[in-house]
């Protein structure tokens, strides 16, 4: 499903917590380029773009931050406190998320680029991709990390996942499987093989 000569996109599935941006550096430095939806998340909401006005028109102007840029602390813990706020949000980032994506996805040239996206099946995003890898990693770690890289308490922590595909039914769904229980320099070498893996795979789909 090659489209206008792109890169074949292989998503890479792993709930909140689970080392998505330290598994896609380690990619990058293979030279495989990368979309990564947490990025262009927040690009749709900057100063000035249609998805902030609308969030400022529902929640006010104390959701934003002193130098005019979204407080998504915030807006975090409004919407994982309240399912209907959450759909809300949803309803109005994720198109924009979704064209923007697909746009920078046409501009890849490497051997094959990876789409970065904690929602991957959530979103069906994974049904423009010719491969999908799932990140393996048990939740109480995702939740150690949460807490430790954003300052959470445990409960939004928990709430922010609960609202995720589980690990297990994410790898039913994923064609391959990296496990991140470990330290840099095993994800390394899991990578480094899991990439000559993919560009197997893809040959033999041609």
């Amino acid at each position: 499903m090659k489209k206008n000569n792109a890169s074949p996109i292989v998503g890479l599935a792993g709930g909140i917590g689970s080392g998505k941006s330290t598994v896609t550096k380690l990619f990058n430095a293979l030279g495989i380029q990368s979309v990564d939806a947490d990025d262009v998340a927040r690009e749709v909401v900057l100063p000035g773009s249609k998805c902030l006005s609308k969030i400022i028109d529902r929640f006010g102007a104390n959701i934003l931050l002193s130098d005019g840029q979204l407080d998504r602390r915030a807006l975090r813990e409004i919407v994982f406190k309240d399912k209907n706020e959450r759909l809300w949000l949803e309803s109005i980032t994720h198109p924009e998320i979704r064209q923007l994506i697909s746009t920078q996805l046409e501009k890849a040239t490497s051997s094959y680029v990876l789409l970065v996206h904690p929602l991957l099946f959530e979103t069906k995003q994974d049904q423009i991709c010719q491969l999908t890898v799932g990140i393996d990693v048990p939740t109480s770690l995702q939740i150690e990390r949460i807490i430790t890289r954003d300052n959470m308490d445990n409960a939004l922590a928990e709430s922010i996942i609960s609202t995720q595909l589980s690990n297990a039914e994410r790898l039913s769904l994923t064609d391959m499987t990296l496990k991140n229980d470990s330290n840099l320099v095993d994800l390394n070498d899991k990578v480094m093989e899991l990439h000559k893996r993919i560009l197997d795979r893809l040959e033999k789909r041609e």
